[in-house]
């Protein structure tokens, strides 16, 4: 059955790296639909406005990688409504059902059990949403693949890793979003099996971002691909 899953997520992923020479063969994924690059930043333009974020000063552009990255530099000065992550800067004016978002990501924040960067994924609201904790342990509240609906955040992870290890380095992640299945499958670099995987079909679209629990980090060359509502 995993191998199955493993399988199909990776056609997916081929088939939607190639969306923008003209490759056809996504209507076997999504529904019929082709899925096409809706968003791409790989802020070399010091571009920041195409962003909105919990705490707008949380967040800049710096050099880093060799090139300029979005960059969570101190905390966030938010409490949210429920127990959930402080750190969000969402893609302004993109709301998508099905998609594959891909990206680099650096954790800049001391060496412990829950030092984690998040993705965020299906947000409606401040209370509404999902979000990925990738993190060096595993537990009820880290590393998981995490629902907040009205109430504090809830793991719905069907399986993970016991911890996905954070360094000092760039890490490649890609998050993949079937809406219609319900699948939630997250790949961390070159890795072959997703690293956590869930099915939960209660947001079927919403807006993407990027962020921390409670840490800080940077992000860069980030592409989505996707169906835009």
């Amino acid at each position: 059955m995993r191998t199955g899953i493993f399988l199909k997520a990776a056609i997916v992923l081929m088939m939607l790296l190639t969306a923008t020479t003209g490759c056809n063969g996504l209507s076997e994924v999504f529904g019929g639909k082709k899925v096409p690059l809706l968003f791409e930043a790989d802020f070399e333009d010091n571009e920041i406005g195409n962003w909105k974020a919990t705490d707008p000063t949380a967040w800049r552009i710096e050099s880093g990688n060799g090139s300029k990255v979005l960059a969570l530099h101190k905390q966030s000065e938010y409490v949210p409504q429920v127990r959930s992550p402080f750190n969000i800067n969402l893609i302004r004016n993109v709301i998508v059902g099905s998609f594959v978002l891909e990206l680099k990501m650096h954790s800049t924040t001391k060496d412990y059990g829950h030092r984690d960067m998040c993705l965020i994924f299906g947000h409606q609201d401040p209370t509404h949403f999902y979000y990925v904790h990738i993190a060096n342990q595993s537990d009820a509240h880290a590393n998981s693949i995490f629902i907040v609906n009205a109430e504090p955040r809830v793991s719905i992870a069907q399986t993970r890793t016991e911890g996905t290890k954070w360094d000092d380095g760039w890490h490649t992640v890609r998050l993949v979003r079937d809406a219609e299945k319900g699948t939630i499958e997250v790949f961390f670099d070159d890795r072959p099996e997703p690293i956590m995987t869930a099915v939960n079909d209660r947001f079927g679209w919403g807006g993407i971002g990027v962020g921390s629990f409670d840490d800080t980090g940077q992000f860069d060359d980030i592409r989505l691909w996707g169906i835009e509502q």
